[in-house]
């Protein structure tokens, strides 16, 4: 069984495994825009966008903004500490350690 943690971390890596997310995370890093905006920015349909922004909103990283009749799209807040956070937690242990061996270590170990 996976822990929530590890759900949440697994939500945030999906939603930044296709390029056109990780241009709209950018993009939205820049300034808050509608789907519209997006669309023509990006190049692909609006309906497209629309799916893009609901796995990114999904797992934390966007969130939307209702301006009248129009929705506006920003980074939610924290977004980049939680994005930090999930990429640091897939380097560590469940007892904390790092799993990454350092240049120090190996050389260290292929003296024994």
């Amino acid at each position: 069984m996976i822990k929530d943690n590890e759900q949440d971390r697994l939500r945030i890596f999906r939603a930044l495994s296709v390029e056109k997310r990780i241009k709209i995370v950018q993009l939205l890093a820049e300034r808050t825009l509608c789907v519209g905006a997006l669309s023509n920015l990006l190049g692909i349909s609006a309906g497209a966008v629309s799916q893009h922004l609901r796995i990114l909103r999904d797992a934390g990283i966007v969130e939307p903004d209702r301006r009248g009749y129009f929705i506006h799209y920003r980074l939610a807040p924290g977004a980049a500490e939680r994005c930090r956070s999930a990429m640091d937690g897939l380097f560590r242990t469940k007892k904390g350690g790092r799993l990454c061996v350092t240049r120090k270590q190996s050389a260290k170990n292929r003296r024994r």
